[in-house]
């Protein structure tokens, strides 16, 4: 094994430790002999991604794919950068190669029509289907209308069964169609998450009309009923994502990391509302000290009811998660927590975000500081307290 390459499996594994500082380290000093190639760039981007320079990191995105244009995996987290910096133009087109990773490249849909670019297209058929989690097709669902808008075309929307209710409600589509099931005959077709590329998105055009989703009635007729005798204020809570998503470790915290909004609620004589699902929901069981919570996990059988309960709700508090994306849909207020290094979505340095006007973000000041991101929520609900 030659020098360059043992420091640059060093790096992978002080990357793989949550080190970036030393992998940055590793890279540069396999770079600094002039023998380090592609992957030691790489490590390097990364490393700085992790540290939150981005500016940097960006630029060495930049050389690597103008080098290597084939490299679908740089083009793709060059995209993730671009988007994350508020750079819609380029980060539009670089996300389009989603789907040309390894890890990726069998969720793609091979579709035997052109895809749609954006003009108008009257008299012709658009098929938009959605990808990728639930939290997206939350987020992009509002772009259905503005495609219908701007193609003039009839539009049929593919969705998966678990939010095919929520499509009905809104507006846009003028068919739906269950992911996995044969779509009418269409003219041209486009991925939810492409829409910006095809349309120019631009920050200036969000957030749209808000709220663009709505619970169902029956669900929070049931639901205000099930929740009318707690003491109120009540607030969700969402202490964790879900666990295969890749980057979950770095957006998810435990029930414990909360434990200082629990006296600000209890001093406002308020109910936490338990709407955590998965493994993560037992922790319900064994709350913090003071912190008086309702566990919901085994009545929420759908999104509906999250929906309803949201609906309800003085407030969320969550972190990173489909449930935030449901709020802001449906324009209603959450406090939202961000790693440092936030999804390309939560762009930087602000407490607001322009995809949803109920929403307050609340950062991590440093890499794994959510106990800072506790404080200044606590801090916040005492503030609540005392103007509501």
């Amino acid at each position: 094994m030659t020098g360059v390459q043992a420091l640059e499996d060093e790096g992978r594994a002080l990357l793989a430790a949550g080190k970036p500082e030393e992998a940055e380290q590793r890279a540069r000093q396999a770079l600094a002999g002039g023998s380090g190639g592609v992957n030691c760039w790489h490590l390097l981007a990364v490393a700085l991604r992790q540290q939150g320079l981005f500016e940097e990191c960006r630029q060495i995105y930049e050389l690597l794919v103008d080098k290597l244009p084939g490299n679908l995996t740089l083009r793709f987290e060059l995209a993730e950068t671009l988007l994350l910096m508020g750079e819609f133009e380029r980060g539009w087109r670089e996300y389009h190669h989603r789907y040309g990773m390894p890890h990726t490249v069998q969720l793609e849909r091979r579709v035997q029509r052109p895809r749609w670019d954006g003009r108008p297209i009257p008299g012709k058929t658009l098929l938009i289907h959605d990808e990728q989690g639930y939290g997206d097709t939350f987020q992009f669902l509002r772009m259905v209308a503005w495609a219908k808008e701007r193609s003039q075309a009839r539009v049929v929307l593919q969705i998966n069964a678990e939010q095919v209710a929520f499509a009905r409600r809104s507006a846009g589509a003028d068919e739906l169609v269950l992911r996995g099931q044969l779509p009418p005959p269409f003219d041209v077709h486009c991925e939810m998450m492409s829409l910006p590329m095809a349309m120019g998105l631009t920050l200036s055009d969000l957030p749209g009309g808000i709220p663009y989703l709505s619970a169902e009635p029956g669900r929070v007729k049931r639901w205000r009923k099930r929740l009318a005798k707690l003491p109120k204020p009540l607030v969700g809570l969402v202490w964790a994502g879900r666990p295969t998503h890749l980057n979950d470790a770095n957006r998810s915290v435990t029930l414990d990391t909360l434990a200082p909004l629990a006296a600000p609620l209890a001093a406002d004589g308020g109910t936490f509302l338990a709407l955590q699902k998965g493994p993560a929901a037992v922790q319900a069981l064994t709350p913090p000290a003071g912190m008086r919570i309702e566990r919901l996990d085994g009545e929420i059988a759908d999104f509906e009811d999250t929906a309803a309960i949201l609906t309800i709700a003085d407030l969320l508090i969550s972190v990173d998660s489909a449930p935030v994306h449901l709020a802001g849909a449906l324009g209603r207020p959450a406090w939202v927590m961000l790693p440092s290094v936030p999804d390309w979505r939560w762009l930087l340095e602000r407490e607001d975000t322009p995809w949803y006007p109920t929403l307050r973000l609340f950062r991590q000041p440093s890499r794994g500081d959510w106990g800072s991101v506790s404080q200044s929520i606590a801090a916040e609900l005492r503030k609540r307290r005392k103007t509501g």
